[in-house]
């Protein structure tokens, strides 16, 4: 049974900084996409992009915390560490009727 998205903060693991940028996926509604800057703005952090795109490549949590929903400050889709990477990060959005660039 997929865990609710109070239960998953709860039981997060990692660094203090990696379960502060976690807990702030699960904020990115379903459909929606945030660019690493968005996240690194939201938790108060704005020049923390980079450190925000390794604390995403090492959620162990993937898909429930949604690190494919982030995407770069360019537009481009950036890459995805959960096994079937950035094409498996791609057939998630396009399957919660994101709008994001091709």
């Amino acid at each position: 049974m997929k865990k609710s998205n109070r239960d998953l903060t709860n039981s997060l693991v990692g660094t203090e900084f990696q379960k502060l940028v976690w807990r702030e996926l699960l904020k990115i509604p379903r459909g929606e996409v945030r660019t690493y800057k968005e996240i690194a703005i939201s938790i108060g952090r704005p020049n923390s992009s980079r450190a925000v795109a390794n604390a995403c490549a090492r959620n162990p949590y993937a898909p429930d915390v949604p690190c494919h929903r982030v995407i770069r400050s360019n537009g481009e889709i950036g890459g995805y560490s959960y096994p079937g990477g950035v094409s498996l990060k791609i057939s998630l959005l396009v399957n919660e009727g994101a709008i994001f660039p091709r």
